[in-house]
């Protein structure tokens, strides 16, 4: 009995002193704004790199509706090594491909209520389109970064729980050049970004 509790008083203890460790870890979230020129880019996606950053696996996939004939969100921002669903949500048929840059893919034809999955195992820009409907585009944008967030409606985004440090920090929008830059990420920490 006796070396039971001491082995559990051991293991309470160590976990003790894992979540003091873990405690120890300064985070801080980035919020910011990106504009083009004066108005905000609701199409921008920015993410952080960082020195010797340890990788990390997603843990569960993003999704890509095809919806209205189109796609939501127009632009999605992934971690590399993330699969993407392409539910079709609509009463037509659709063929989600992308042809050029980024995950080249195809995914042939598919009706109301089916899935197809596509793993983004790179960093890179891929632009979607539909064979059967023109008008329809849209973005995947996969980072090797767990520290990233695309914009809202408004041009804002956060990116939480941020350890502190030094970082590069870049910013992407359709048709636009790539900004970069560096950051040290503090107690407060804020990012605004303009396009000219």
């Amino acid at each position: 009995m006796k070396r039971q509790l001491a082995g559990f008083y051991a293991a309470v203890t160590l976990a003790i002193g894992i979540n003091a460790g873990a405690a120890g870890v300064v985070e801080a979230d980035l919020v910011g704004t990106a504009r083009a020129g004066a108005h905000p880019e609701i199409n921008a996606v920015v993410w952080l790199e960082m020195a010797n950053a340890t990788p990390s696996t997603p843990k569960q996939n993003a999704v890509l509706h095809q919806r209205s004939l189109m796609f939501a969100p127009h632009v999605l921002a992934v971690r590399v090594g993330t699969t993407v669903d392409f539910p079709n949500e609509d009463r037509v048929f659709h063929n989600v491909f992308s042809f050029k840059d980024g995950k080249q893919f195809d995914l042939g034809l598919y009706p109301i209520g089916s899935l197809k999955r596509v793993l983004f195992s790179d960093a890179g820009v891929s632009r979607l389109f539909c064979n059967i409907h023109p008008h329809m585009a849209g973005y995947v944008v996969a980072v090797d970064s767990p520290y990233f967030s695309a914009v809202d409606e408004k041009g804002a985004f956060t990116i939480p729980a941020v350890p502190s440090g030094p970082y590069t920090y870049r910013a992407w929008r359709p048709a636009g050049p790539i900004l970069t830059g560096t950051l040290v990420i503090g107690a407060a920490s804020r990012l605004d970004l303009v396009w000219p």
